[in-house]
């Protein structure tokens, strides 16, 4: 079975991408970065309220990329977390400005590609670690007692 995009890693996984967007990858990458990681309905809310120009593409991908996921990976839509986002470079146009003498300075208008992946978060690893550091904490209380007793 191939994937359908070079995006998706596992089956379990589904992308959109939007290419040629007006706007440079880097200042879509601070829109990007708010949403990774999270569930979808956080980061929709995040891209929701967010001022950057940016976030409404940004919104309108990761909502494809949730219907790509329902729709073609049949993936559990209360499961879904954003799994990578990221902004890849595009076309770039070069313009000229008329300056003084005779000159010009040239103006690059930058675009950029935006790319959600959602995937099936797996069983939390994360609240199956912080029992272990508890309990890692208390091993460590019990053997500094028993060295004070047996110092005293």
């Amino acid at each position: 079975m191939s994937l359908p995009t070079p995006h998706v890693k596992s089956a379990t996984e589904a992308a959109a991408t939007a290419r040629g967007l007006k706007g440079s990858p880097q200042k879509a990458q601070l829109v990007l970065a708010l949403i990774r990681g999270k569930p979808i309905a956080q980061a929709l809310n995040a891209l929701q309220f967010c001022k950057k120009r940016l976030a409404t593409p940004a919104r309108k991908v990761l909502l494809s990329a949730i219907a790509n996921a329902e729709h073609n990976a049949g993936l559990n839509l209360d499961k879904l977390v954003v799994a990578r986002a990221y902004a890849d470079k595009g076309t770039v146009l070069k313009r000229f400005n008329p300056r003084a003498r005779g000159r010009a300075a040239p103006v690059l208008k930058h675009r950029c590609h935006i790319t959600v992946v959602v995937a099936e978060q797996t069983a939390a690893p994360k609240a199956a670690a912080k029992p272990a550091k508890a309990d890692n904490a208390a091993s460590q209380a019990k053997s500094t007692a028993t060295t004070e007793k047996t110092e005293a």
